[in-house]
C-alpha cells in the first residue's frame, strides 16, 4: 500500500470515526494547570484521557475500527497487554460481536479483569510479544474474525485522531501538543490531523528511556528494535514502531524526546496531588518531561500535554506515593539508639505527636551488634507535615536524651 493510499483511508476513516465514535465516548476535560505553567514560563493545559470510557484513548480507534465490521465479520481478536484489550472488548461489545484477546500472562490483574467485564474472552499466554501476534493472526484466520492491531492501521490511526479535533476544537491557539509514543498509532493521528488543522502546530513526542524505539528509529534514519526494560510506562512498552506509524512520525513529528523513570513517577505523583487524577505511567510521561528539566520547549508557548490513560495498578500507586512523600520531605525515617527502660518510646512518641508527626512503622532491634550496652537501636516512619517539625522532633528527642538521624 503507498503511502497516499495510507493517507487517503485515514482521511476517509477520520470522517467516520467523528461520525461515530461520540455517540459512545466521551470529550474529555482539558484542564489549566497554574503549578506548572510557572515551573516552564508558558501556558500548560492537561488533557485529560484519562477520563475516557476504558480508562484510556485506546477505545477511540477500537469503535472507528470494530464499528465498520459489524456486518463483516462475527467477531474480533487483539493482543494486548492492556489498554487496547480493554478498548477492543468494549467496542466489539457495542456492536454485539465477540472479542478474543490476547494478554501476556504478567499482565495486571486488573486489566485482565476489566478486559473480561468488557465482554472479552481473555486468553493468557507465556510468550514474547512477536509470537503472541502469530497466534493471534492464526485463530483469527480459524474462526474468520477480523484482527485489530494496537497501532499500525489507518482506521486505528483516524480513530487516535479525534483527539487532535478535540484539541483544537477548544484550544485552536495551541501551540505545542505533547504525546506518549508506545507504537506510534496516538501520536501519528494526532500530528496528521493537528496539521491538516492547524499546519504551524509542533507535535512533540514522548517516550521512556526504558523503552527508546521512536528516537532510536528517527536518530538511525531507520526502524529500530529496542530492549525494553523494566518501567512504570508499560503501556509504551512496545520495542519496535509500526511501518505504516514509522512514515507519520517521520513526516509529521516535530521531535521525540524521552523521560527519566524518576520522572515518570513524579509526573504520576504531581499529578495525584494537585490535579486529583489518576494517571498511568504512559499517561504521566507528558508531565515528566517538565520534572526531568526539559522546560525550554514550553517557555512562552500554550502546550497541551496529553494524559493518554488512567488504568494503573493501585500497588503502583501506593509504591509511588511512598516514594513522592519520601521526596518531599514529608515521610521520614528516624533512626538512632534509645534507653532500653520503660517509659522510653512512650516520651519519643510524645515528642512526634506534640510536632505534628504520625508513626507509620517502628521498627527495634536489641539484638543490634552497635548498640552500646543497655540501648536498642529504633527506627521509626513518621509522617511530618514540614521539613521544619523534622527539625522541632530531633530536636525534642535530643533534649530527651534520644539522638537520631533521619532520611
Amino acid at each position: 500500500m503507498s503511502s497516499l493510499d495510507i493517507l487517503n483511508q485515514v482521511d476517509r476513516n477520520f470522517q467516520h470515526a467523528l461520525e461515530t465514535v461520540y455517540k459512545y465516548i466521551h470529550k474529555t476535560p482539558m484542564e489549566h494547570s497554574k503549578t506548572l505553567s510557572e515551573m516552564v514560563g508558558g501556558e500548560i493545559y492537561l488533557k485529560c484521557e484519562n477520563l475516557q470510557k476504558t480508562g484510556s484513548f485506546k477505545v477511540r480507534g477500537a469503535i472507528t475500527k470494530i464499528s465498520q465490521l459489524k456486518d463483516r465479520v462475527g467477531g474480533v481478536v487483539a493482543v494486548s497487554a492492556g489498554n487496547h484489550a480493554q478498548g477492543v472488548a468494549y467496542a466489539a461489545s457495542l456492536y454485539n460481536m465477540e472479542s478474543i484477546i490476547i494478554m501476556p500472562r504478567n499482565a495486571s490483574i486488573s486489566k485482565i479483569e476489566a478486559t473480561k467485564n468488557y465482554g472479552g474472552e481473555v486468553i493468557l499466554v507465556d510468550a514474547p510479544f512477536d509470537e503472541m501476534f502469530r497466534r493471534g493472526y492464526e485463530i483469527a484466520k480459524e474462526k474468520n474474525y477480523e484482527f485489530v492491531h494496537p497501532f499500525d492501521d489507518p482506521a486505528i490511526i483516524a480513530g487516535q485522531g479525534t483527539l487532535a479535533w478535540e484539541i483544537l476544537n477548544e484550544l485552536y491557539d495551541v501551540d505545542t501538543i505533547v504525546v506518549p509514543i508506545g507504537g506510534g498509532g496516538l501520536i501519528s493521528g494526532i500530528s496528521y490531523i493537528a496539521k491538516k488543522l492547524k499546519p504551524e502546530i509542533k507535535i512533540i513526542g514522548v517516550e521512556s528511556e526504558s523503552a527508546p524505539k521512536a528516537y532510536k528509529s528517527l536518530k538511525e534514519g531507520r526502524l529500530v528494535d529496542v530492549e525494553i526494560k523494566p518501567t512504570l510506562a508499560d503501556g509504551l512498552a512496545a520495542k519496535k514502531l509500526g511501518e505504516v506509524t514509522y512514515e507519520f512520525i517521520q513526516k509529521y513529528v516535530d521531535d521525540v524526546i524521552t523521560v527519566s523513570e524518576k520522572a515518570i513517577a513524579q509526573g504520576i505523583y504531581f499529578i495525584l496531588e494537585r490535579n486529583k487524577l489518576i494517571v498511568e505511567g504512559a499517561g504521566a510521561t507528558t508531565v515528566a518531561t517538565i520534572f526531568d528539566g526539559i522546560r525550554e520547549l514550553f517557555r512562552n508557548r500554550k502546550t497541551v500535554l496529553l494524559l493518554s490513560g488512567g488504568n494503573i495498578d493501585l500497588t503502583h500507586i501506593y509504591r509511588i506515593l511512598l516514594k513522592g512523600l519520601s521526596e518531599a520531605g514529608r515521610l521520614v525515617t528516624l533512626e538512632g539508639y534509645a534507653l532500653d527502660v520503660p517509659g522510653t518510646l512512650n516520651k519519643i512518641t510524645g515528642v512526634i505527636a506534640d510536632n505534628g508527626g504520625n508513626i507509620v512503622d517502628v521498627y527495634h532491634d536489641r539484638m543490634d551488634i552497635y548498640s552500646p550496652p543497655g540501648y536498642t537501636l529504633l527506627r521509626i516512619i513518621v509522617e511530618v507535615p514540614s521539613s521544619d517539625a523534622v527539625k522541632n522532633i530531633k530536636d525534642g528527642l535530643n533534649k530527651s536524651g534520644v539522638w537520631m538521624t533521619h532520611s
